[in-house]
């Protein structure tokens, strides 16, 4: 979501759900995702969206195989030129 040079401002209503305080999220401020970081900082609520990690931290989180990768005994096929 690109940044904008100067920060956008919009009154909107809270609401009830069930117990919970709601506010429906005007369509120009839109998040990506289908969930997002709620946090405090003094009076103010700073909403995040939650991003997908990528292919390096999913790499990054397993832990080192302890067994060796079998010998190959087979030579790579040779390419062949097709032009």
């Amino acid at each position: 979501m690109p940044q904008s040079a100067a920060p956008q401002r919009k009154e909107v209503r809270l609401f009830r759900n069930n117990r919970s305080q709601a506010v429906r999220i005007p369509v120009e401020f839109e998040l990506p995702g289908e969930s997002v970081y709620i946090s405090r900082d003094g009076d103010r609520l700073i909403i995040e969206p939650v991003r997908k990690k990528g292919l390096l931290a999913l790499l990054e989180s397993w832990e080192p195989l302890d067994e060796e990768f079998p010998d190959i005994k087979d030579a790579p096929v040779a390419p062949k030129d097709i032009f």
